[in-house]
């Protein structure tokens, strides 16, 4: 079978649980660059990346690289693509967004329509007609220039991999799914442990970690582009990856994920998602304020996105939340605490530097990871 050149982006300076995910798929790696991961792999690999994968945005098929330093160039390179080989005469096609960092072509609108004439010029001589009607599938295309090198690739998600289709409800500032499981596979917490979130919002950390408890593929009830691209993915290859993501479902796995927070409506609503997700019976939500966080049980794991005072009234409330937040931490008999939060002065109100701290841009907001780590609980004893 044809093999291809994949392209996941994700969160900038999440590459490498990205990576991680991909090789534990099974598909070889070839490139990892700023907040995008390249990997080889067939129609199958288009299937399983989109359903498996929980921390990419999306899933880009390749269809080359060049360079380019002047619309000339540009449209003759995307000109001398194999369109062909990708987009059927009944395709429909459009440049859904283009984007340029240190080069020389740099109006995104420009870049998109001299790349929709190119190929349409390409298909014109390939396919022998002047007009295209395109009322077949759908095939989004998108053009990154880093630094004068152009690559053009095929979106195969369509709407990006963090809708996942179970939040139909949110609080005010959400944190994205894959930005959520990207964070929680940074810690070592297992389906064993024990996870709280005390400012769950509509619960998409311990939804994210519930679902990978049940071993619950991403993607598996969502929909994608590339289902309709019968010209390069056979619908059994689909079939076959959503039936072998359904058998590995385990809902009868044991877990100990807590959601709080201060807002009952929010609540119902992280609810309301956790079902929609199929993991309600998996977490138990409360509407409950920091300053009441306890927990019986060592060995614990908080991984939460604290609010970190977008609005200037908001920010007056920080110092007193993150202090409430650090004492209640320090309450809790050997466990790790995670934040994410674009709140500078996380520390200093928490009360202990953080034993490691990543920076993590969540869109264009620049973010801390702060990790404070409790000890490791004692290994069991395994059965002879």
């Amino acid at each position: 079978m044809r093999t291809y050149e994949l392209i996941a982006p994700c969160h900038f300076g999440l590459e490498t649980v990205l990576k991680k995910e991909i090789i534990d798929l099974g598909y070889e790696i070839s490139q990892v660059e700023d907040g995008r991961v390249t990997f080889t792999g067939d129609a199958e690999a288009i299937c399983r990346a989109n359903v498996g994968l929980r921390t990419a945005e999306r899933v880009l098929l390749k269809i080359g690289s060049f360079q380019a330093f002047t619309f000339e160039e540009l449209f003759d390179r995307t000109k001398e693509l194999p369109w062909e080989e990708y987009i059927p005469v009944d395709g429909r096609f459009w440049v859904t967004k283009a984007t340029s960092i240190k080069s020389k072509l740099f109006s995104p609108s420009d870049i998109q329509s001299l790349v929709k004439k190119a190929i349409v010029e390409r298909m014109k001589t390939v396919y022998h007609v002047s007009w295209f009607e395109e009322d077949g599938a759908s095939y989004p295309i998108r053009v990154f220039l880093m630094k004068d090198t152009v690559t053009v690739a095929i979106d195969t998600s369509g709407d990006s991999l963090h809708k996942r289709g179970y939040r139909k409800l949110t609080s005010k500032a959400p944190i994205t799914e894959t930005l959520a499981a990207a964070l929680i596979l940074l810690t070592p917490w297992k389906k064993d442990r024990i996870l709280v979130d005390p400012f769950c919002g509509s619960g998409t950390f311990p939804i994210e970690a519930a679902m990978m408890a049940a071993n619950i593929a991403p993607g598996m009830n969502r929909s994608f582009a590339a289902e309709e691209w019968e010209n390069l993915i056979p619908k059994r290859e689909w079939y076959d990856v959503l039936d072998e993501a359904r058998e590995a479902v385990d809902l009868s796995v044991e877990t100990d994920i807590q959601g709080y927070d201060i807002d009952g409506e929010i609540v119902r609503a992280a609810r309301e998602n956790a079902k929609l997700a199929g993991v309600d019976k998996l977490i138990h939500f409360q509407q409950r304020d920091v300053v009441a966080l306890s927990h019986p049980k060592k060995y614990g794991f908080l991984i939460t996105n604290p609010p970190y005072g977008e609005r200037i009234e908001e920010k007056e409330n920080l110092p007193a939340l993150y202090r409430t937040l650090g004492e209640r931490f320090a309450e809790l008999d050997s466990w790790s605490e995670y934040v994410i939060t674009a709140y500078e002065d996380a520390e200093k109100y928490i009360g202990r530097k953080a034993d490691r701290n990543r920076k993590i841009y969540n869109g264009m907001m620049k973010t801390y990871f702060y990790q404070f780590l409790g000890p490791k609980p004692p290994k069991r004893n395994r059965p002879d």
